[in-house]
């Protein structure tokens, strides 16, 4: 019994229930206090209000108010609270007592009780106290009644406490009781999502349940979303999700979709595992096989090696079954058969490839299997001379026709389908049973033609070998082996089975073991019977004994010594038709053949276009999608029924099915072997995914039968294994080259997951080495898409050679840039990936550029893989800037020293950043793409450092207004121009320099850049020449003295030219500039105050003071000096590499570093400032 909760203080939360109250419950009746319209709580007479928004509510939130009525309510007992716009739920706790007087005043409002189930009355009652109510707001009801809630629909429910729920059902308006035309839905703990007293605490936490679970469009119920984090755990005062969705999700279906969904489901006809898996498995398996090809198999190789035959056939397929039951039970299985369990596996690029084929090879089959019956029909049409042209065309003809009537049954629909394969089964049984019965009726005329009934003679003669005429024990299992297929005819309609997870492994290995014993039973029996050689002529009996009497026949009395000169007509090794005479009723085993072949036919009828469906429905072929529409309740492929159709005719008009049948067999053993394969390949991936129900497989078995299967495609026939393989092996690279828009959590992605973390796990164990030096950038890049030149720059020399990571820091209010974190994260993942950028982006939230700068220095990376270089580009609007910002930048190029980082500053004279020019047209493509924003107009302000990004809603009809500076309008020539850099390094850059201006020894990475690059493709034609300093008096010296070096580097280069007059003076033009360039950002500190100057200088740090100037007076003058020099030797380079000069921390201001910059690397073209960490980066030893 439930005890009765403690009175609360007004701000604590109610308490949980005791350990002896019931659990949660399935839908409970109406409460009998309140009629259900309204609820206790704690069993005080005050009503307090939850706030209408996320997260748990607990007691503190709480607002007691005494009164008649539900405190901040309309007195209808509806909550004053968000629209439904604003929020998915409001949620009132109310009163037992204030309840009923609004009910009083209402009366139109109150509901009916329901009648109490379970525990009874009195029990109802007492469980009514301490619940709340949740009024759901359903928008898409519209202003049907002004009284409602904005306009919506409300529905009410009551939860109790410890989560036992009270359906009530109610119009919450001023009209009559539950009339009006609203819709009245019936909501519980467990059909709702957020809403419901856990354990005893209000909260709207949900409890776990299926429906959360649940793909968007998985067709077995309404998907369903928890509360996201957000809703439980953002501030109260906020909206928790402008967007209107969680988790990314598209949203629930509507009320409407819903309904639709239960409409339809209606029609739809599932089977269960006898009528789908284990008849269509025993029909496919049992084949003509059975009743034509077995006993010759028995009179080639002996009933000892036939069982062998038999049983090695059985390996091969249960094996493939038990791998098959495993993939079939790790999760729902939709329609696709082979090809869905593969592809879901192994990806689409295997999965594309063998869908392709086997759906080929069942429509191929389809034509196998009705020429087999074409034959046996014509046979029998010329035992009574009823031959309508000649053999071939009165196969095509018979053929032709029957063809017809199949596809007639299947586009008629799976349930007629299904009860044509219940008819077959039936009569191929019927000629099964009819064989063993006539085994036990040995008549005296089928004596002459070898049939003498269970003989131990016969046996012990027919259980060894016995091959002839060329053949050996692998041809016959070739010829064998087709008949163990089919194992696949239940799963490769898997959308149509009701357990897809319990019918395909029960009727599958049910199915094979079955048909199995069927196999060895028969061919027992049958090499008991029947003798290898008989003359079928009656006078061939012996009267007196024979001295010389060795086989069986002539001990039971006949001699058909004659056979072994002359070919006789009878016999395990003459008749193909023996079960016919052994059996009882011939007829009936030609009605067994009827049956086998026109129900293999019916299957492969059947999956084919059903393997074809799902493979066009997942897009792997574009070509194809026409295909991918289905049709009726049942979705039926009847484009894919036509199709196979087309494709079975065309080979039965052919009539040569002895080449094809081959190539049929290999495609269906490339698919057994891919399902062993995913089965290994899972397994060995240990991806936490990879949990089938079905626990009795083991991947290295499924190892083992995917070998088998390989080598049995070559015992068949080896040419056709190879064309198998070339073909298998051409649709993999076409649908890899493709890269289908596909993610299904492959074991590829798994096992790629695993080796990538056992390498970086293994590579973190290993110490550095200067020979295995590459660069491992940290490109300072913001969003990627915002500076192209820079990142193709970059990629140039890390492509397949070292990391290269893309850092952007958020900047701005917190909530805002987590939300634009997680969407940014995909999107520029997307844009690295779809511009061939070897590349990861790595975005981060911080107060300001240095603090995020300095986030990413410590923590990108991982292991070994860390970044050892910053790549920044130059801020070429520092004259004009906020000074902080330019303070910061400096300190960036600090912050990086400090951490050993080498730094590169690129400079372009256009400059790097274009997202005025792209920004807002990629921001509306990326839109339209997501259904979540597709109404939100994004406008981006790049004006400033921060990104500033508002959202405004707008109708859909709204002319979308674009940027005038965006693409729409006609670009300036600066404009044009900076377009036109922007992507200049992705082409090739044709034979001109690279010029290196080695100046200073930073360990070697001012020359190794220019040497990756060289070795790229775009670049390859681009000659090194390097500049270095020196005296004047030493030339040749220092440049022997480099060409040395180099040659030990082993770095290719095409001059060397040495300096000897860098510490020339600049032109006095050039120094008037620097000084005019640098006067606003000076100090003057004589001029003013002391008190003054130092105040000023400790409020704007980067101030240049007069002695800062003096003392560095040398170093300003060397930068313009090389400036000119470059300008003079390296105008007409394609890219300059040069030494960053290094100034002292806290000694020179960032002002005075910045205009030092500036002065080196302008009018020049693409630079790169280059500062190693003055750690050698190459070596000359081996």
């Amino acid at each position: 019994m439930e005890g009765k909760p403690l009175p609360q203080p007004p701000h604590t939360p109610p308490p949980a229930p005791r350990s002896g109250s019931p659990s949660l419950k399935a839908a409970a009746a109406a409460a009998a206090a309140g009629g259900g319209a309204a609820a206790a709580s704690g069993g005080a007479d005050e009503a307090s209000r939850l706030p209408a928004s996320d997260g748990d509510a607990p007691g503190g939130s709480l607002s007691p108010e005494p009164g008649p009525g539900l405190a901040g309510g309309d007195g209808l007992g509806r909550p004053l609270g968000p629209t439904p716009s604003q929020s998915r739920f409001q949620v009132d706790l109310v009163a037992e007592n204030a309840g009923r007087a609004a009910a009083e005043e209402e009366p139109g409002t109150t509901e009916s009780p329901s009648k109490p189930t379970g525990d009874g009355p009195a029990k109802g009652s007492e469980e009514a106290k301490g619940r709340f109510r949740v009024n759901f707001v359903d928008p898409s009801a519209g202003d049907e009644s002004s009284g409602e809630l904005g306009g919506g629909e409300v529905f009410n429910v009551s939860f109790q406490n410890g989560g036992d729920t009270v359906l009530s059902e109610g119009s919450l308006h001023s009209g009559g009781g539950g009339s009006g035309g609203h819709h009245h839905y019936y909501y519980d703990t467990h059909t709702n999502t957020y809403y419901l007293r856990t354990f005893g605490h209000n909260t709207i936490d949900a409890v776990p349940r299926i429906d959360y679970y649940r793909h968007t469009a998985a067709g077995l119920g309404e998907k369903l979303i928890r509360p996201s984090l957000a809703e439980l755990h953002d501030e109260l005062d906020k909206e928790p999700f402008e967007d209107g969705y969680a988790n990314g999700e598209e949203g629930t279906p509507t009320g409407e979709a819903t309904a639709a969904y239960a409409a339809d489901s209606k029609g739809v006809v599932k089977f269960g595992w006898i009528k789908g898996v284990l008849v269509r498995c025993m029909l496919n398996i049992w084949g003509v096989m059975l009743f034509i090809r077995l006993s010759w198999i028995v009179g080639q190789a002996g009933i000892g090696l036939s069982v062998l035959v038999i049983a090695m056939a059985t390996v091969v397929t249960t094996i493939t079954g038990l791998s098959t039951s495993a993939i079939a039970t790790n999760g729902f299985v939709r329609g696709g058969g082979a090809y869905y369990l593969i592809s879901r596996s192994l990806g689409p690029e295997f999965g594309g490839a063998i869908g392709l084929i086997f759906a080929f090879a069942n429509a191929v089959a389809v034509a196998m299997y009705v020429v087999g019956f074409a034959e046996t029909v014509v046979e029998l049409l010329k035992e009574h001379g009823a031959v309508m042209l000649d053999g071939t065309n009165d196969i095509r003809i018979i053929g032709a026709i029957t063809i017809v009537i199949l596809l007639g049954i299947s586009v008629a629909g799976m349930e007629w389908e299904a009860k044509a394969q219940i008819v077959l089964l039936v009569i191929l049984l019927l000629a099964i049973v009819d064989f063993i019965i006539g085994t036990f009726i040995p008549f005296e005329s089928k004596k002459p033609r070898g049939f003498f009934g269970y003989k131990a003679e016969i046996f012990s003669e027919n259980f060894g070998p016995d091959f002839r005429e060329g053949e050996t024990f692998f041809s016959v299992f070739a010829i064998f082996f087709p008949a163990a297929t089919g194992i696949l005819a239940g799963a490769n309609i898997s959308g149509d089975l009701a357990d897809p997870q319990l019918a395909i492994p029960k009727g599958t290995l049910l199915a094979i073991l079955i048909t199995t014993v069927v196999y060895i039973g028969i061919a027992v029996s049958v090499g008991s019977c029947v003798v290898r050689d008989a003359t079928g002529n009656i006078n061939d009996t012996i009267i007196y004994e024979l001295t010389n009497c060795t086989t069986a026949a002539c001990k039971l009395k006949f001699d058909f010594s004659s056979c072994e000169k002359t070919a006789c007509p009878y016999g395990l090794m003459n008749n193909f038709q023996v079960m016919s005479m052994v059996s009882g009723f011939a007829p009936l085993i030609s009605a067994g053949i009827f049956s086998a072949t026109l129900s293999s036919a019916l299957a492969s009828l059947v999956s084919a276009p059903k393997i074809f469906q799902a493979l066009c429905k997942d897009n792997i072929y574009p070509g194809f999608s026409m295909f991918a529409k289905g049709y009726g309740k049942n979705n039926e492929p009847l484009r894919g029924y036509l199709l196979t159709f087309l494709i079975g005719l065309g080979f039965i008009l052919i009539a040569e099915l002895n080449l094809i049948a081959p190539i049929i067999s290999n495609f269906f053993l490339a698919s057994y072997a891919l399902i062993n394969f995913s089965v290994f390949h899972a397994s060995l991936a240990k991806s936490p995914g990879w949990r089938p129900a079905f626990k009795y497989y083991n991947m290295w078995v499924s190892l083992v039968g995917a070998i088998l299967c390989c080598i049995v495609m070559f015992v068949i026939n080896w040419w056709a294994a190879l064309l198998t393989y070339v073909i298998v092996l051409g649709l993999y690279i076409y649908v890899t080259y493709k890269k289908p828009d596909v993610n299904w959590g492959s074991s590829t992605q798994a096992l790629t997951y695993l080796n990538a973390l056992q390498h970086a796990v293994r590579l973190s164990g290993v110490e550095d080495h200067v020979k295995n030096f590459r660069p491992q950038c940290l490109v300072m890049s913001g969003p990627p898409n915002s500076r192209p030149a820079l990142l193709h720059l970059v990629h140039a020399f890390t492509k397949n050679v070292g990391l290269m990571i893309c850092g952007h820091i958020h900047m701005g209010p917190r909530r805002q840039a987590m939300k634009e974190l997680s969407n940014d994260l995909s999107r520029f993942q997307r844009w690295l990936i779809k511009n061939k950028m070897k590349a990861f982006y790595a975005p981060v939230h911080a107060e300001d550029l240095r603090d995020g700068a300095q986030y990413l220095m410590q923590a990108a990376g991982l292991g070994r893989m860390r970044p050892n270089t910053l790549v920044i580009g130059f801020k070429k609007d520092w004259q004009s800037a906020d000074m902080r910002d330019v303070d910061t930048y400096i300190n960036l190029l600090h912050d990086a020293f400090d951490v050993q980082y080498g730094v590169v500053v690129i400079r372009l004279r256009e400059g790097l950043d274009i997202s005025h020019l792209q920004g807002q047209e990629e921001l509306q493509s990326s839109q339209e793409k997501s259904p979540v924003t597709k109404d939100i107009i994004v406008n981006v302000d790049y004006s400033k450092k921060t990104e500033i990004v508002t959202s405004k809603p707008v109708s859909e009809k709204a002319p979308i207004q674009k940027d005038p500076k965006g693409p729409s309008a006609p670009l300036n020539m600066a404009d044009q121009r900076l377009l036109d850099a922007s992507s200049q390094f992705q082409k090739k850059q044709g034979k001109n320099n690279i010029d290196v201006w080695w100046l200073f020894d930073d360990g070697g990475l001012t020359l190794l850049i220019p040497y990756l690059l060289t070795t790229k493709k775009k670049w390859k034609d681009c000659k090194i020449r390097v500049f270095i300093g020196g005296k004047i008096n030493r030339i040749d010296h220092d440049r022997r003295a480099m060409a040395t070096l180099l040659s030990k580097f082993r770095i290719d280069f095409s001059d060397i030219m040495v300096l000897g007059d860098i510490n020339t003076k600049p032109k006095k033009e050039n120094v008037a500039a620097f000084d005019e360039m640098i006067e606003p950002f000076r100090l003057h500190e004589e001029d003013k105050e002391q008190d003054v100057a130092d105040k000023m200088k400790e409020d704007e740090p980067w101030r240049i003071t007069d002695n800062e100037i003096e003392l560095y007076k040398t170093k300003s003058h060397r930068q313009i000096r090389l400036n000119e020099l470059l300008k003079e030797h390296s105008s007409t380079a394609n890219l300059i590499v040069m030494s960053l000069p290094v100034a002292r921390k806290s000694a020179v201001s960032s002002a005075l570093y910045m205009a030092w910059i500036e002065a080196l690397s302008k009018d020049l073209p693409p630079i790169l400032l280059v500062r190693g960490n003055h750690q050698s980066v190459l070596t000359f030893y081996s």
